[in-house]
């Protein structure tokens, strides 16, 4: 913001009085002649500022008309001032995105079948892909059920295993005096063998 100045009859120069935030007012100052003020100085710029911003854009003997008629002028396909790998690459990523919202769209679509079949019944109209849809969400759960079965089956086999080889332990000497959970192992190992076979029949 430049400063206001007033100019007497006499030439010289004031600085004219303004008023504070309070209410109260500002002197006006006389200035003395060459005098500029703080806000008027000019940003110190050193050699080397001066030199990039007085360096031309164009490499030296490039005369400006010979690069004026290149930007204008279009590359037939689109894009100005692209190289063929580029238009290239472009056409990849627009084909990439445009799969990419296809898959989206058919994939909310089939978790919206999936959500009003599992709701009502499946209408006489519906396609057959759309009426298959409820049996394989049927078979998940199934499947859950199956790995928790083998799970169980296995961890049975592993306790099964330990509770054998404690007895071997015992048998051949190591064990002189099995501790109470050690006995406690051994007598469920009936117990253990029961639930095993249960769970193999049942799968």
């Amino acid at each position: 913001m430049a400063t206001p100045y007033v100019t007497d009859e006499t030439g010289g120069k004031y600085i004219a009085s303004t008023q504070r935030p309070d209410g109260t007012w500002r002197k006006q100052r006389r200035v003395k002649e060459g005098y500029v003020p703080q806000e008027e100085v000019p940003v110190y710029e050193n050699k080397y500022v001066k030199f990039f911003k007085s360096k031309p854009e164009l490499p030296p003997g490039l005369s400006p008309e010979a690069t004026a008629p290149a930007t204008p002028s279009r590359p037939e396909g689109g894009e100005p001032g692209l190289s063929k790998t580029a238009k290239r690459n472009l056409k990849r990523k627009e084909k990439r995105r445009q799969q990419q919202e296809k898959g989206e769209a058919e994939a909310l679509s089939r978790t919206l079948d999936k959500v009003s079949l599992g709701e009502t019944a499946p209408l006489p109209s519906a396609p057959q892909g759309s009426r298959a849809a409820p049996a394989a969400a049927s078979e998940q759960p199934d499947s859950a059920v199956t790995t928790e079965k083998a799970k169980k089956i296995k961890n049975l086999k592993k306790k099964l295993r330990q509770v054998e080889e404690l007895q071997q332990r015992i048998q051949a000497g190591e064990i002189s005096q099995p501790s109470k959970e050690q006995l406690e192992k051994l007598a469920r190992r009936r117990a253990l063998e029961e639930e095993l076979e249960d769970l193999e029949l049942g799968l």
